[in-house]
């Protein structure tokens, strides 16, 4: 009889013919393995044992022979390996490169950022100090060459203006100048005329996207000056003194003639500060997130706009405060006063980190350049100078005036407007590090009514003024700094790119007590120098009477014939011999380098009246 053959003998089940067909996918980077039995696990390959290969294994009690160090075999001297080339790089689809390498440098351009000069070499130094210097010149050569590569990314030039066969280009109107640009530039000149509410003041985002302005009776508006599309307009039936925008274009701080509002782009009033009040000059410090206000009762007083909180308010002890700028360099606060000093403040030092003489009359407006090496400030005396703020706070020119300049502006490449009733003029230098030149106007405008604001747009070659009549758009060549950092202030942003960088402002935002320490660490120097001069006064006056006791002694050892006379006060003694008067003065205090006063050792001759 024929038997039924069993499943799991005979028979494979239809699993194990799945499995036994199914084989391991073999990557071509993995190496070549043993083929493993049907039904079997796949897993890392043995190492097999070759046939006939055991390990030795030695007893325990053999003795260890050790090995000497020189070795019995002659030694070969080892030929030098030589370098291989590298081999072009290839791209995916294997086409070689036509240009390895990087991308060659101008020697030209490499040396305009390089700051070491080469060419004085020092003589007689140590071995450490000129291998130090050493790596300091190739560190200073690998960073000039990397700026110089960099350079070729910024696409965008500065503009210019240049007159034919030596024209004077302060003769050239606006109007000539929308006539030789093209459309996109033309349009950006334009003005409004808003006689009914002026004069305005005005201000520009730090994006240059957007302006903002406020007229002296209520009207406020904001806009997109280059699409000329109007976000919000509306009165707030006050005066306003001054307008500014904060660290992005949807909030805005207005100075009413009570208090300090905050508005949003929509002109809905979020804030009414009522600790800020009768404000007159505002200015915004974007990386401390920090709204400066001085006010007529003479308070410069510090809000930080992320957390709501007031941080510091100084008493500046000079009365009215309606002259203020900032400087954008390290964020320090300028105020001019009407006894011709401009003080530095910041909200660290309750006391003025310093006090500059500028003018023998009050200060009519001060401006700081975008490097903070320059400052430009206009008095009452029509003079108009630049000083140095490295240190020195000297003048480094002046000119007067026929009109004294009300308003002052810099731009980003270092040019100077001014406000001269209803002229704004123009001045440039030699470059973007150089003071301008007084000497010559770059540019001259008249407006339809007095200047009241002045700024330079951002990233544009355009100077906005705010005068009685409205709002004038000027064009300016080679005022603005043509390329723009897009992930710092982009114009161009959308509103998720807005909301991304207000976060990151907010992370990287500076606290208040770490923006000044230089300027607070050189006042500390001037305060201790003072109290090291007071303190040799002290000592040096001290010594004085001192000193005039063993004079005493001297002269009482020294045999001398007395004369009659009165004893006068002041220590003078007058006598009569011969028929004649004879004064002797004697001075007990003096003066040390000119600081102590010398009124004392002044002798004024005697009259009869003192004699009787």
């Amino acid at each position: 009889m024929e038997t039924a053959p069993r499943p799991g003998r005979d028979v494979p089940l239809k699993k194990d013919k799945l499995q036994a067909k199914r084989k391991k996918t073999r990557r071509y980077w993995e190496e070549e393995t043993a083929h493993t039995a049907a039904g079997a696990s796949p897993g890392p390959p043995r190492k097999k044992k070759r046939n006939g290969e055991h390990r030795l294994q030695k007893p325990k009690n053999t003795p260890i022979s050790k090995k000497s160090r020189i070795s019995k075999k002659p030694q070969v001297p080892k030929k030098p390996q030589e370098r291989k080339k590298p081999e072009p790089q290839r791209s995916l689809s294997g086409a070689q490169d036509p240009f390895p390498g990087p991308a060659p440098v101008p020697v030209e351009v490499a040396r305009k950022f390089c700051r070491i000069d080469k060419s004085k070499k020092l003589t007689r130094l140590k071995s450490k100090t000129r291998s130090k210097l050493e790596v300091a010149e190739a560190e200073e050569e690998e960073t000039s060459v990397k700026a110089a590569r960099s350079q070729l990314l910024l696409a965008e030039e500065p503009g210019f203006l240049e007159g034919e066969d030596g024209e004077d280009t302060a003769k050239i109107r606006q109007a000539d100048i929308v006539e030789a640009v093209d459309i996109a530039s033309a349009a950006k000149h334009f003005d409004l005329n808003l006689r009914q509410f002026g004069p305005y003041r005005l201000n520009y985002s730090r994006t240059g996207r957007h302006m903002a302005f406020g007229g002296r009776r209520g009207h406020v508006a904001t806009l997109d000056w280059v699409t000329k599309k109007l976000m919000c307009e509306i009165n707030v039936m006050e005066a306003v003194q001054d307008i500014r925008f904060l660290h992005s274009e949807t909030l805005l701080a207005v100075a009413q003639n009570r208090w300090l509002h905050i508005y949003d782009n929509q002109g809905i009033e979020l804030h009414c500060i009522r600790r800020c009040d009768r404000v007159t000059r505002l200015e915004f410090l974007p990386f401390h997130f920090l709204l400066a206000t001085a006010s007529e009762t003479g308070f410069l007083t510090y809000l930080d706009v992320s957390v709501g909180k007031i941080v510091a308010a100084l008493n500046a002890r000079a009365g009215r405060l309606s002259v203020m700028a900032q400087n954008p360099y390290n964020a320090v606060i300028h105020l001019g006063h009407g006894n011709g000093t401009v003080s530095l403040w910041s909200p660290a030092v309750k006391e003025p980190l310093a006090k500059i003489l500028c003018h023998r009359g009050g200060v009519r407006a001060v401006a700081v350049d975008s490097t903070g090496t320059y400052m430009a400030t206009s008095g009452l005396d029509h003079q108009l100078k630049i000083f140095d703020l490295r240190g020195t706070f000297q003048p480094l020119s002046a000119r007067t005036l026929p009109q004294g300049a009300g308003h002052l502006a810099f731009s980003q490449r270092g040019l100077l407007a001014a406000g001269m009733g209803d002229v704004v003029n123009i001045w440039a230098g030699q470059g973007k590090a150089s003071p301008p030149s007084l000497e010559k106007s770059y540019l001259t405008h008249r407006l339809s009514g007095h200047v009241h604001g002045l700024q330079f747009c951002p990233f544009e070659d355009v100077l906005g003024v705010g005068h009685s009549g409205g709002i004038t758009s000027m064009l300016v060549p080679g005022a603005a700094e043509p390329n723009f950092d897009g992930l710092e202030s982009n114009p161009y942003r959308s509103r998720k790119q807005r909301q991304e960088w207000e976060v990151k402002a907010l992370l990287d935002k500076v606290s208040c007590s770490l923006s000044w320490e230089e300027l607070v660490w050189s006042a500390s120097l001037v305060k201790r120098k003072r109290k090291v001069m007071d303190k040799e006064h002290r000592q040096f006056r001290e010594t004085l009477p001192q000193k005039a006791k063993k004079k005493k002694k001297k002269k009482k050892k020294k045999k001398k014939k007395k004369h009659l006379g009165l004893e006068v006060s002041g220590k003078r003694r007058l006598g009569s011999r011969g028929g004649g008067l004879r004064r002797a003065v004697t001075h007990q205090s003096c003066s040390l380098l000119g600081c102590l006063p010398r009124s004392s050792s002044s002798y004024h001759s005697p009259t009869p009246q003192n004699l009787a």
